[in-house]
C-alpha cells in the first residue's frame, strides 16, 4: 500500500477544501471560513496541485464537484470529524462504564477502604469491577508499567512522572481479645512490656515501629511470633493472650467484631501519612479522573468520625505499605 509523506502537507488545506467542497464557491468558503477571497484561492490551487486533481470545475451555475471530488468528500468528512472527536474531552459516563479498575494495597488498606469504594462503585458505576493487588517492593515500577490505575499505601514522596496525593494520616493502637485480663485497663509500659506480642512484617526485613521506639529508650518487647498478613494477626489476637500494635484504621474495622478491644500504646509512636499514587499518563483521563475522586471520597467518609461506634471511632488514619507494626 502506498504511503504519503505527510509533513510536507500542510493539513489545514484539508479545512479549506471542505468548505469548498460544501459550498460550491470560493466566495461562499471565503466567508464560511473567515477567510480572504483571494487566500482561498491561493488555497484551492495548492488542492488541486495536492490532489494532481482539478476537483472542482466550472459550469454555467457556478462550480461543481468532479468525480474525483465526489469519492473523497465521505472520507473528508470523516477524518475531520474524527480529528474533531479526538481533540474533545470524552465525557466519562460511570454509569455506562464497563471494565477492571485496579489497584495495589495492602490487606489492611482494602480491609478498610474497598467495602466503601464498592459502595460507591454499585451506586455510580455498577458495569466496573475491582481487581485489588499485592503492592510489590516496586509499586513505582506497577504504575510505571501500567500493571495498576493507582497505588494506595505510604510514601514520603514521588519521583518524575508519578502524582501523589494524601488521603489521611493514621496512628496506632494496641489490639487484645475481648477477655484478655489485662482489656479494660488503662495498660502502663511495664503492663505492655509484659506481655507477649504479635508483629505483622509484610517484607520480613526491617525494624516495627514499636520496637524502634522502644529502643530509644532502651527497652525491649518479647515478639512470640511473626506473621504477614494483618489479618492473621488479628485471628491469632483473638484466640490467645497474645497482643499487635497496629494502625488505627485496622483496629476501627477488627475491634467491631467484638472479639477485640483497642487500647492506647503505652508509648508514643507516632503517626504516618496514607497517600494516593498514580501516573502522569492517567493526570488528565476522565475515567481515571473519577477512579480518584471516588478513592478520596471513600478515604474522607473512612475516617470521618462516628462517635461510639467503636473503641477506636476517632482514629482517622491508615498503614505504611511493607513496614512491620
Amino acid at each position: 500500500m502506498r504511503e504519503v509523506d505527510l509533513r510536507g502537507v500542510d493539513l489545514n488545506l484539508l479545512v479549506v477544501l471542505d468548505a469548498l467542497l460544501e459550498e460550491k464557491s470560493v466566495t461562499r468558503a471565503a466567508r464560511r471560513l473567515n477567510m480572504s477571497q483571494p487566500a482561498v484561492s491561493r488555497a484551492l490551487s495548492r488542492l488541486r496541485a495536492l490532489f494532481s486533481d482539478p476537483l472542482l470545475v466550472d459550469s454555467r451555475a457556478g462550480y461543481i464537484l468532479n468525480t474525483r471530488a465526489e469519492e473523497i468528500r465521505p472520507a473528508l468528512r470523516r477524518t475531520l470529524a474524527g480529528v474533531g472527536d479526538m481533540l474533545l474531552a470524552t465525557p466519562f459516563n460511570p454509569a455506562a462504564a464497563t471494565g477492571q479498575m485496579r489497584l495495589a494495597m495492602l490487606d489492611l488498606e482494602a480491609a478498610s477502604l474497598v467495602p466503601l469504594l464498592l459502595e460507591r462503585f454499585a451506586n455510580e458505576a455498577p458495569g466496573l469491577d475491582l481487581d485489588i493487588l499485592p503492592p510489590s517492593a516496586t509499586a513505582i515500577e506497577m504504575l510505571e508499567n501500567d500493571v495498576v490505575d493507582a497505588v494506595v499505601g505510604v510514601f514520603d514522596d514521588a519521583p518524575a512522572g508519578i502524582h501523589r496525593r494524601r488521603l489521611f494520616d493514621d496512628g496506632f493502637v494496641t489490639l487484645m481479645r475481648a477477655e484478655h485480663p489485662d482489656a479494660g485497663k488503662k495498660l502502663t509500659l511495664d503492663d505492655y512490656l509484659r506481655l507477649g506480642h504479635i508483629v505483622v512484617s509484610v517484607t520480613g526485613i526491617g525494624p516495627a515501629p514499636v520496637d524502634i521506639a522502644l529502643n530509644a529508650i532502651g527497652r525491649r518487647r518479647r515478639v512470640n511470633v511473626r506473621v504477614p498478613s494483618f489479618f492473621a494477626a488479628v485471628e491469632i489476637a483473638a484466640r490467645s493472650d497474645l497482643v499487635m500494635t497496629l494502625p488505627s484504621s485496622l483496629a476501627k474495622t477488627t475491634a467491631g467484631m467484638g472479639r477485640l478491644v483497642a487500647l492506647a500504646p503505652p508509648i508514643d509512636l507516632g503517626s504516618f501519612t496514607m497517600s494516593l499514587l498514580w501516573h502522569a499518563r492517567h493526570q488528565h483521563d476522565p475515567r481515571h479522573i473519577w477512579l480518584r475522586s471516588t478513592i478520596v471520597a471513600a478515604a474522607t467518609a473512612m475516617t470521618a468520625a462516628v462517635p461510639g461506634s467503636s473503641p477506636v471511632a476517632n482514629a482517622a488514619r491508615l498503614d505504611p505499605p511493607g513496614t512491620p507494626v
